[in-house]
């Protein structure tokens, strides 16, 4: 009789035929640098709100400084910053999925055990930040692509390996699965 190999009690393989538990391996969302002229303006409208309330010229007032600092900050700050906090991404041992949306949420998935292609692109500016676009296509749907991964070696890794734990599990079962019918 064989035993499962254990992490902490926990087997780290299923038995043959038996499905795995799906595990959440990472959540992440693109690097926050898209967030920078956001915090440099939310910076400046209050340097110069502070500086100009009760100091304006005679026929503004200060409701109308007000008025406008808000309405910058609504456009320019509040809205890249909820943006950036709708999108996310999801690995887990079976698949990735891809959210986003504020009003409607679209949703995007890849399962490992279909298997499919990573590409990773890494321009000047993003190698300088450390992260990059990965792209994931299995030649059937559109290419899944996923902009601004923080650590994208490490994302990239993590995907092949759950790739190739996926399809040698896959073919484990399928053998299993062989075997046992020739037993019958």
């Amino acid at each position: 009789m064989t035993h499962p190999v254990t992490l902490g009690g926990r087997p780290m393989m299923p038995p043959p035929g038996v499905p795995a538990e799906e595990l959440l391996i990472a959540r992440f969302r693109g690097h926050a640098r898209r967030l920078f002229w956001s915090a440099s303006v939310l910076i400046a409208v209050f340097g110069g709100a502070a500086y100009f309330y009760d100091n304006l010229p005679a026929p503004f007032e200060n409701w109308m400084l007000l008025t406008a600092a808000g309405l910058v900050l609504l456009l320019i700050v509040v809205v890249p910053y909820a943006l950036w906090l709708s999108r996310t991404c999801t690995v887990t041992t079976r698949r990735v999925i891809v959210k986003h949306g504020l009003g409607a949420s679209h949703r995007r998935e890849m399962s490992h055990a279909r298997g499919y292609t990573i590409g990773v692109r890494r321009g000047i500016l993003q190698r300088m930040w450390g992260v990059g676009t990965i792209i994931l296509s299995n030649g059937v749907d559109a290419p899944l692509r996923i902009a601004n991964v923080p650590n994208v070696t490490l994302v990239h890794e993590t995907l092949a390996d759950q790739i190739e734990v996926s399809q040698i599990l896959a073919h484990r079962d399928a053998q299993a699965g062989a075997d046992s019918f020739e037993d019958s």
